[in-house]
């Protein structure tokens, strides 16, 4: 699988194969998203046969998510290293087996290891590969084909999650997981769809860096004119390993663009709030009297708006009117989502949390769809799989201590406002800090004149719009060292 010869082509080819990437990583979305969000089904199962607070229990979500994001750099680098679809594969065996085991889970620190750990790295290896293939197929349709990918977690969700809880009903949660395991086993398939393809640009730009090339061949020819030394060995491994590091350093450059380093510290706030409701929504509804049914109906709902979410959000920001305007989308979408997760307190019956449901599930499919869309017109199309992996990385930690700390405020003060108020007021937060710093860049560019994006390659950084995206990558060449 690691030698399989890549397709060169000059520009992403918008279609024909491109369409069976998109199929695969939707897919690889359903079997991954969508089943970390309906595993807070099982949160009252758990709490329930384990007999631990809200706390306790909550890490178990927690771990998952944290694990997925956290590996999600492991999953680019071995992407990058050997194939996309080696790691997809891998990352469906391991993820499956983290499921089945965890139907043989005698305590919540065994489901803390095998579902949390095991089943979140495998989600890792194959989430982020899979969802940097689609960038690199797709220019001008880029965000209709992420939203279209990125769809699978809104209809795996409407899905699975009545599916989940019929199977928890006939066969208890160990039966379900059981299930869910093989399930999710269809990972190994669509890593078979995950054919490799290297744009000219990567292609020109090649393994290593022209002046790193140059001198790793000068320091070979040093080292064949003196074989007979007996310190050849060392001088060519360590020439191997600096070349090694400094097309390392090159992969991650774009830690120096300054709109990528607002983008990731907004995602630390994002990321914070947006599992809380998919966490504690099932719980709150059944705290209110809705029925186990209706409440699982709830996240149905959520899920099947957020296909519309997806897929309208990712159509209409591909027109021309609003391609340049995706940034602009994105936090408005984040925007939205904080003031809804305000209202959940006031929201007492089933009735009442339909409409929550709805708007939650549009916004939230809006924003997933156009985080690596924003990603990529940010850092570039080469550069979009370690940055979704960094991106994806910054939802670890937020992932891990969120839904353990709304579990700490459930248990003190006894009701679920303080929660979602906290979620609700993050995100609002980190749309605020996306609007400051797109407010004080016009106020720089107005300041300093117009950029020009042909004369100087560090002006690129600021720009926003996919059609500039190639040139940013391409333009911008390693110093030499």
């Amino acid at each position: 699988m690691t030698q399989t010869n890549k397709v060169l082509v000059a520009v992403p080819p918008d279609g024909g194969w491109g369409w069976m990437i998109v199929a695969g990583c939707f897919i690889v979305t359903i079997c991954t998203r969508a089943v970390t969000r309906c595993i807070s089904i099982f949160f009252v199962e758990f709490q329930m046969h384990f007999a631990q607070d809200y706390s306790k229990t909550a890490w178990i979500h927690s771990l998952v998510d944290c694990t997925t994001m956290l590996c999600a750099p492991l999953g680019s680098f071995i992407g990058n290293r050997l194939s996309c679809r080696f790691a997809v594969i891998l990352g469906g065996f391991m993820a499956s087996t983290g499921l089945i085991l965890s139907s043989f889970a005698t305590s919540l620190e065994n489901l803390y290891l095998s579902l949390g750990v095991l089943t979140g790295i495998g989600f890792a290896l194959s989430y982020t590969p899979a969802i940097a293939m689609v960038g690199k197929y797709f220019c001008k349709r880029k965000s209709l084909a992420y939203g279209v990918a990125m769809s699978g977690s809104g209809i795996g969700t409407f899905i699975l999650a009545p599916v989940v809880q019929h199977l928890i009903e006939l066969y208890s949660w160990r039966g379900a997981l059981l299930l869910l395991g093989g399930f999710v086993a269809n990972l190994c398939v669509c890593g078979a769809l995950m054919r490799p393809i290297t744009l000219k640009e990567e292609q020109l730009r090649g393994m290593l860096s022209v002046d790193q090339e140059n001198t790793y061949n000068k320091q070979q020819n040093d080292l064949n004119s003196k074989s007979a030394s007996k310190s050849g060995q060392p001088i060519r491994t360590d020439c191997l390993n600096r070349c090694v590091f400094f097309q390392s350093l090159q992969e991650y450059s774009f830690f120096l663009m300054p709109d990528f380093m607002v983008l990731a510290v907004s995602i630390l706030f994002l990321a914070y709030g947006c599992s809380v409701p998919f966490v504690y929504l099932v719980p709150y509804a059944l705290n209110v009297g809705v029925s186990h049914q209706n409440s699982a109906f709830l996240m149905s709902i959520l899920g099947v708006i957020g296909i519309i979410g997806n897929i309208t959000f990712g159509w209409l920001t591909d027109r021309r009117c609003l391609k340049k305007y995706r940034y602009f989308c994105f936090l408005t979408a984040v925007g939205m989502d904080g003031l809804c997760c305000l209202l959940i307190p006031t929201l007492q019956s089933f009735p009442l949390l339909v409409p929550f449901s709805v708007l939650y599930g549009y916004f939230d499919g809006a924003y997933v769809a156009l985080l690596p869309v924003v990603t990529s017109d940010i850092v570039g199309s080469q550069y979009l799989s370690s940055a979704l992996g960094v991106v994806f990385f910054l939802h670890a930690i937020p992932y891990l201590i969120s839904p353990p700390i709304a579990g700490w405020l459930v248990d003190r003060t006894g009701t679920y406002t303080a929660a979602f108020m906290l979620s609700g007021f993050s995100m609002i937060f980190s749309s605020v800090l996306l609007m400051c710093a797109a407010l004080i860049k016009k106020c720089f560019r107005t300041r300093s004149g117009s950029y020009s994006t042909n004369s100087d390659p560090k002006l690129q950084i600021w720009t926003n719009t996919g059609e500039t995206e190639y040139s940013v990558a391409a333009d911008q060449e390693p110093k030499p060292v």
